[in-house]
């Protein structure tokens, strides 16, 4: 038995948990989200917890099991706090606003770089070169934040690029001169 899919999730108690067929729909105060279960795995909502069960002992059921219960884990977590992701844009020139459902970024191209913000995500801009990324789905949180960090990954020399807060860039030493 999965040492993660055993464990039971505690249900908070401004969360609605609905479970239609094969279908769980979870509703908090930041929004509705959904989740298709597969026949493998069965889910009993008992008072204030949530159990995740296998119906079958094969192995793509040993590895859904554990998955299904971090996706459910993450959908209470994200309805009742959203998920953030923190950026950083370091570089001369460098420049973030928000406009609308739109995202602009300058980030040393002859052209604008521009981003649809998705509905269940928000994004707040602070002193022009920090991005705030929030949102109830985890998944959708870290593709935005990816997808935009992707656009001027940090390099290794001066360190300018779109960097996560918390992530280190090794810098390599450059070029030295004759000796």
């Amino acid at each position: 038995m999965s040492r993660i899919g055993k464990l039971p999730i505690s249900i908070p108690k401004n969360v609605n948990l609905t479970l239609n067929d094969s279908n769980l729909e979870v509703k908090g105060p930041h929004g509705t989200l959904n989740q298709t279960i597969p026949k493998e795995i069965t889910i009993k909502i008992e008072n204030d917890t949530i159990k995740i069960l296998k119906t079958e002992e094969t192995r793509s059921a040993r590895q859904k099991h554990g998955l299904i219960r971090s996706l459910i884990k993450n959908m209470v977590l994200g309805t009742t706090t959203k998920f953030q992701k923190k950026l950083q844009m370091i570089g001369v020139g460098y420049r973030a606003q928000v406009k609308g459902k739109e995202l602009t970024l300058n980030v040393g191209y002859s052209h604008p770089v521009i981003f649809a913000i998705p509905e269940d995500i928000e994004i707040k801009v602070e002193t022009n070169t920090n991005l705030t990324i929030a949102g109830a789905n985890k998944e959708n949180v870290g593709l935005l934040a990816s997808k935009i960090r992707a656009t001027r990954p940090p390099e290794p020399y001066k360190g300018k690029g779109i960097r996560y807060s918390n992530e280190i860039v090794l810098r390599k030493a450059g070029k030295s001169g004759k000796k």
